[in-house]
């Protein structure tokens, strides 16, 4: 039986660390990270306009400003909330000028007792690793994921794609928004991974499922940013690692 079966309150071993790369001077993502409420986030300022570390840190402050909730969908909704919220300052900041866009993606998990909603905009990322597999709860919004499902080009293809990080959906870039999620049941043993793209552009699934599902919180987020690193650390990577723990809870924040 799991330990919070009988209503016991859920427990997480949460690991947070995000770095400029090896290439950029400023680093536009930011992350947030609270188990208490069952929250955490990545933010990845769009590469390329003006202040993308500011549209990430708003997504960041909105997540800090949430309540507790009552329940999943009340705490789903609010963000939901907010995260419009920002979207709309950050389109009246370019005020219809394409050159003055102010955006950010953002992957966000919320858990309230046996339950998680992943939501997603932009192509960084939410992974579920759950019984030695790895799954990719989010899908990318970008132009490259769009020619994959529509079967234009194979997945093999899309790696070396040249316009493969240009992202079709963020916040701050257009007034229709919405954020896309995916939901379900949180099990004893999980491990959720939230990630930019500066991991996942230098590291593959299996790879963030060999250290994920076997090491602590900490040496995995560790382990996955020294290896992005090493294989060039082009853009600014983040990781956020929330492992389901049956007693105790820790958070290590770097940054």
């Amino acid at each position: 039986m799991d330990p919070w079966a009988a209503g016991d309150k859920l427990k997480f071993e949460t690991a947070a660390i995000t770095h400029p790369g090896n290439v950029r001077p400023v680093n536009e993502d930011s992350i947030f990270t609270d188990g208490e409420r069952g929250i955490w986030l990545v933010a990845d300022g769009m590469g390329g306009h003006r202040d993308g570390n500011l549209a990430s840190a708003m997504i960041a402050e909105t997540a800090r400003g949430l309540g507790k909730g009552t329940s999943l969908m009340e705490l789903t909704e609010a963000f939901r909330r907010g995260i419009g919220a920002v979207n709309a300052e950050l389109l009246s900041r370019s005020n219809g000028n394409a050159d003055r866009i102010v955006g950010s993606t953002v992957a966000a998990l919320l858990i309230h007792k046996a339950n998680y909603c992943c939501l997603w905009a932009g192509d960084s990322r939410c992974y579920l690793v759950r019984d030695a597999s790895i799954e990719q709860l989010s899908h990318d919004h970008t132009e490259v994921q769009e020619l994959v499902d529509r079967g234009v080009i194979s997945k093999a293809e899309a790696a070396s794609w040249p316009r493969r990080n240009v992202i079709t959906r963020a916040v701050g870039a257009i007034d229709d928004f919405q954020l896309e999620h995916a939901s379900g049941v949180v099990r004893s043993g999980d491990c959720f991974v939230l990630c930019s793209d500066g991991l996942t552009g230098h590291v593959n699934d299996e790879e963030i499922l060999a250290r994920s599902s076997r090491l602590s919180a900490n040496r995995a987020s560790h382990e996955l940013l020294e290896l992005a690193l090493a294989r060039g650390g082009k853009d600014n990577i983040s990781v956020v690692v929330v492992n389901v723990v049956a007693k105790g809870a820790t958070t290590v924040v770097m940054r």
